[in-house]
């Protein structure tokens, strides 16, 4: 009897040690995390070299906004990506309870912030196009500090209560250490559901809002400046008669390309939210429902779309602007020991910040 135990005890051993096969899904998805990761490291930690090389990056308000939200993508890329991509290679939780909570609490923190942090940008913009000559005296260093200590205050505040609920832990829908209700405390759910609810309207919904609202009233700006310019430009074209016709016809689609370009930059700041975020949020909402089962590759694709958000973030709002480009290229220049302006000849070319569009360049 104690042999017959004994094999059995060494089978089951010997069955769990066994490495698990993976699954093609599994693997694109390992990849998808290991891939945003690098890029999120790479492109927050550049722009944090950007404010420390950079004196007037440093001097503007809205560093407050993107230096916070940096830190809660690195942040963010450093503590949950390698758990979820543990959770994903191993099928299991990573390592223990203890850790699992900590990677709960981190992600619901860092992600209501990085949130909040896009809506005080969003508002930022607003002002800064809606009242350009109050700006100064609307959003002073001490009203950014504000917002961000209520950005803080505000996403503590879930974490804290997720972590005395104990609602933190591994979800193998998710593949992640994330906001969970087990299976043991379903006399919770009213409670649990209600958090759940209340998190992303106060956080995904509320932010959406602002970005649509802001953004929104940033594109009529900017379209009646364009107008304004639109008018001068054909005005001019009329007086100059001898002008030569491939001259006007590039006067012409530069005055198209303009009006677009306003749009296309909005569409990207709210469009990048919505697409990585909403299938997330709309799955964590729709599993509440007692009779739905979310699939396990559906749970963790949503999950990787979420983390890519951090690294679109740093080109959204601060690589593609022409005082990004150009520290990064003299900070590249300084280390190879070359002349930046050769390096630079490249990204003057392509600039989106011309002379010319002056009227939709401060959205951005």
């Amino acid at each position: 009897m104690h042999g017959t135990l004994s094999t059995a005890s060494s089978a089951r051993l010997l069955l769990t040690s066994e490495p698990r096969e993976m699954s093609i899904p599994e693997f694109l998805l390992e990849l998808s995390i290991v891939v945003i990761a690098v890029v999120s490291l790479l492109t927050n930690l550049s722009v944090l070299l950007c404010f420390t090389q950079s004196a007037e990056l440093r001097s503007h308000v809205p560093g407050i906004f993107i230096l916070n939200l940096s830190f809660s993508n690195i942040l963010l890329t450093v503590i949950n990506m390698p758990a979820t991509f543990l959770g994903v290679a191993k099928g299991a939780k990573p390592l223990g309870d203890l850790f699992c909570q900590a990677v709960s609490f981190a992600e619901t923190f860092l992600t209501a912030n990085a949130m909040l942090s896009m809506a005080a940008l969003s508002m930022d913009r607003w002002v800064a196009v809606v009242f350009p000559l109050r700006y100064s005296s609307k959003m002073r260093y001490r009203d950014a500090y504000l917002i961000v200590a209520y950005s803080w205050l505000h996403s503590l505040s879930f974490s804290l209560t997720q972590q005395l609920m104990a609602w933190g832990g591994y979800s193998h829908t998710y593949a992640s250490c994330t906001v969970h209700l087990d299976g043991e405390k379903r006399s919770q759910l009213a409670a649990y559901a209600s958090f759940t609810a209340l998190f992303h309207c106060s956080s995904f919904a509320l932010c959406l809002l602002v970005l649509c609202f802001a953004y929104l009233k940033v594109l009529r700006v900017a379209r009646s400046h364009c107008k304004m310019i639109d008018v001068i430009t054909v005005h001019t074209l009329i007086l100059l008669v001898d002008i030569h016709p491939s001259v006007k016809e590039r006067c012409l689609a530069e005055q198209k390309k303009r009006r677009q370009r306003a749009a296309k930059k909005i569409s990207i700041f709210i469009g990048t939210f919505i697409l990585c975020f909403s299938p997330y949020v709309i799955t964590r909402l729709v599993e509440l429902l007692p009779s739905v089962h979310i699939p396990r590759y559906w749970g963790m694709t949503a999950k990787c779309l979420s983390y890519a958000k951090t690294s679109s973030d740093p080109f959204v709002y601060c690589l593609l602007r022409q005082q990004y480009r150009k520290v990064l290229v003299s900070i590249i220049s300084r280390v190879l020991r070359q002349n930046p302006y050769a390096l630079s000849i490249h990204s003057a070319s392509s600039t989106l910040d011309t002379t010319d569009d002056n009227c939709v360049a401060r959205i951005t």
